[in-house]
């Protein structure tokens, strides 16, 4: 009898887990502020969280619930992304002007989400007017559960490094720029982590390595202009993971970090011990822009090198580098949903739209384009217009076409730009620069295999050049001057999604647009109901929710 009872106590114990199984929670507040540092020497108005510029590393496990309680005590409205999580089923939660009203100064509003199976190396940032360039960014990382084994041993230490451009004049005065027609111009500087060292030898670390030890570097592009080459000073990086996908691992003497794109390195300190510089220095441009900082051997004696590795020259070069990156098809993770083998090129494709950037003057001032529209945000967000049933009222679908003429830069129309996608349709997106300058685009939302770039212009019997077969699972794609890029996914992902210029200049003067893909079924199995707590402004205010999915 009381092996019995024994036994029954032993199978409750196994199923409690599967009764009280729901992913650990983890809480955060912010306090958002501004604040008055010197990132490059000349006092400035910067965007503080908790009092710190960058804002604090959210540091999360694969399948952990996250709990962001934002108080917004700057001067305007307030809005976080969370750039290349994919929100499964809840672009509520994205933080972008298309799906969330902003949060009112003097208010708070709490972001609730759950990190899915993308292991890697992420940021947050504001997603509002140019905040961005005022700081208010941080890492985010996704480890893996312990019973999903990563490509590569435990390193000693993780350190996130956020690279970006850097403006001397504020938020509001750059966005007075732009609102009165004028573009923003060249930045001023490079910060590594908020910071560009004096080089005199009176520097702090930024990190420490022990000898023999091997360290995990995430490395950030949080900039708003400017591509970037980053380089650790005598040391290789090996290359592991790129933005939630696991890479064939090689090393590299240096990385070329495009606006808004992660890496994650190893970095042996096997050289000799004293200080080395990592550097973070601007591509394609005539004014060359350096931003270096300190790593220290922890037995180091003796100042680091003043001779810094020069960035290599051309976009030829990069387009190289980008061609060198491949899926890690024998790793468990990171991997896009579903999880192992995914064989995206065996996929048939059910329609292809073509993208088409261009820049203009409507009205006598700058805007920028996809495929002859130039994007505006309206008082109502497109997904609360969409959810409300008054979409009628606020923006048209498809006004762009699939396949554009070549000429498209010719007029500009300005307007909310929406175009939907079908539930689960497998989808070809090829984005045509026939700029002079680089773009880098994001898609929220997914994970998107990027499988070919080449110069000139796209045409279907350039899908022989595809890389059909290990292209990494990504969220950003640079497109490179008079050049093309194609991109291929699953719509599977219910919401409203922003695909965007990550140029800021660009973005924010109209490069970008929402994607909306709804499930026909409207289940909460596809997609989750508006959150109880979810702000309504415009023609949505007041309005009674509609009857929740089941």
């Amino acid at each position: 009898m009381d092996r019995v009872i024994y036994l029954l106590l032993l199978c409750l114990m196994a199923t409690m887990p599967l009764i009280n199984g729901e992913d650990p929670y983890f809480f955060f507040t912010w306090n958002v502020t501004y604040g008055t540092l010197s990132p490059l020497g000349t006092p400035q108005q910067v965007i503080l969280i908790n009092n710190e510029f960058p804002g604090p590393n959210i540091n999360s496990t694969s399948n952990n619930n996250l709990v962001v309680n934002v108080f917004n005590n700057l001067d305007e409205p307030l809005l976080f992304t969370w750039h290349g999580v994919q929100q499964r089923k809840n672009c509520w939660q994205d933080g972008v002007l298309g799906t969330n009203c902003p949060i009112p100064p003097g208010t708070n509003y709490t972001y609730h989400f759950q990190v899915k199976d993308q292991i890697g190396s992420y940021f947050y940032y504001p997603f509002t007017g140019l905040h961005r360039a005022a700081g208010g960014f941080g890492g985010l990382r996704i480890n893996s559960r312990l019973l999903i084994p990563v490509p590569y041993a435990d390193p000693e230490d993780d350190y996130t490094v956020l690279i970006g451009d850097w403006y001397t004049k504020g938020h509001s005065a750059l966005r007075k720029l732009l609102d009165s027609g004028r573009s923003l111009g060249r930045p001023q500087g490079v910060l590594i982590n908020g910071k560009s060292a004096k080089g005199d030898g009176s520097d702090q670390p930024l990190f420490t390595m022990k000898p023999g030890k091997t360290y995990k570097y995430r490395i950030c592009n949080v900039g708003i202009k400017e591509s970037l080459n980053f380089v650790i000073q005598n040391h290789p990086m090996k290359l592991v993971e790129v933005e939630g996908s696991h890479v064939v691992q090689i090393n590299y003497d240096s990385l070329d970090v495009h606006v808004g794109q992660c890496f994650g390195v190893l970095v042996t300190a096997d050289k000799e011990p004293k200080d080395y510089y990592m550097a973070a220095t601007s591509r394609f441009t005539n004014t060359i822009l350096k931003g270096i900082g300190i790593i220290r051997y922890t037995n180091g004696n003796g100042r680091a090198s003043p001779e810094i590795p020069k960035a290599p020259i051309g976009w030829a070069w990069s387009l190289n580098q980008f061609r060198s990156f491949r899926w890690n098809l024998t790793a468990s993770a990171a991997r896009p949903n579903p999880q192992g083998s995914y064989h995206y090129g065996q996929i048939n494709i059910t329609r292809t739209v073509k993208l088409i950037n261009s820049v203009s003057r409507a009205n006598n001032k700058l805007r920028y384009a996809l495929n002859g529209v130039s994007h505006v945000d309206t008082d109502t967000p497109v997904k609360l217009a969409e959810y409300f049933g008054i979409s009628d009222k606020v923006f048209k679908y498809d006004i762009i076409s699939d396949n554009p003429p070549q000429n498209v830069e010719t007029s500009i129309l300005v307007q909310p730009n929406v175009i939907k996608f079908k539930f689960r349709t497998f989808i070809e997106i090829i984005f045509e620069n026939h700029e002079k300058t680089i773009q880098v685009y994001n898609l929220a939302g997914y994970a998107f295999f990027g499988v070919a770039m080449e110069p000139g212009t796209w045409s279907p019997e350039k899908r022989k050049n595809y890389n059909v077969l290990d292209a990494i699972s990504r969220h950003t794609i640079q497109v490179f001057p008079k050049c093309w890029a194609a991109i291929m996914l699953s719509f599977d992902n219910a919401g409203m999604w922003n695909l965007r210029s990550e140029n800021a200049e660009n973005r924010y003067l109209g490069q970008q647009l929402y994607i909306s893909v709804v499930s026909p079924e409207r289940s909460l199995n596809d997609e989750y109901n508006i959150p109880k707590n979810c702000i309504t402004c415009g023609a949505a205010k007041g309005l009674p929710k509609p009857t929740p999915s089941t």
